[in-house]
């Protein structure tokens, strides 16, 4: 409990440290850009998602480490119909069977402007009810969304190994 405890107060301190800083900002676009042509390399049916939903996020570096108890965060780019209108922050607890550390890129499609609101209102919180697609060639196809949203994830390095349940918040700051 204790760990639960400081990981928690650790995800709201990087919240509060969620401020503009224009070469930070550059490159995590720079970053979003690279994890976009992953994607889309690993899997091309992504295209799809990137013109017809609303919204998205690329979160291009987030870092997930747990024994028992987990947390992961990470900063990205926000695009409103295709256009880059701000940057986001994630972060994440879990607590469960899980061991090991990860790095790995996300990226969040929002269907409507109704779900999109809700992410940039700070309402999106995901939970075990949406659970990640991991890119990969093909894995699109049979994708959908869940109430407005669908999330991709393409592994980057690490070993992680889960059973857990926990969520993700998002916090959003525009250009």
């Amino acid at each position: 409990m204790k760990n639960l405890i400081l990981l928690f107060a650790l995800s709201l301190f990087s919240f509060a440290v969620f401020a503009q800083d224009d070469e930070k900002d550059e490159k995590i676009y720079a970053d979003s850009e690279a994890a976009k042509a992953a994607f889309l390399k690993d899997d091309p049916g992504l295209a799809d998602f990137f013109a017809d939903s609303y919204g998205y996020i690329i979160l291009p570096n987030v870092g997930k480490g747990a024994w028992g108890v987990g947390a992961a965060a990470g900063n990205g780019v926000a695009f409103e119909n295709g256009k880059h209108i701000g940057y986001a922050r994630m972060t994440q607890l879990t607590i469960g069977f899980q061991a090991g550390g990860q790095a790995y890129s996300e990226v969040v499609f929002f269907e409507t402007k109704e779900a999109f609101d809700r992410f940039k209102e700070g309402k999106i919180e995901m939970s075990a009810q949406v659970s990640a697609v991991a890119a990969a060639s093909g894995a699109s196809a049979n994708a959908k969304y869940n109430e407005g949203v669908l999330v991709f994830t393409r592994t980057k390095k690490g070993l992680m190994y889960e059973a857990s349940v926990g969520g993700q918040q998002f916090k959003f700051r525009a250009n």
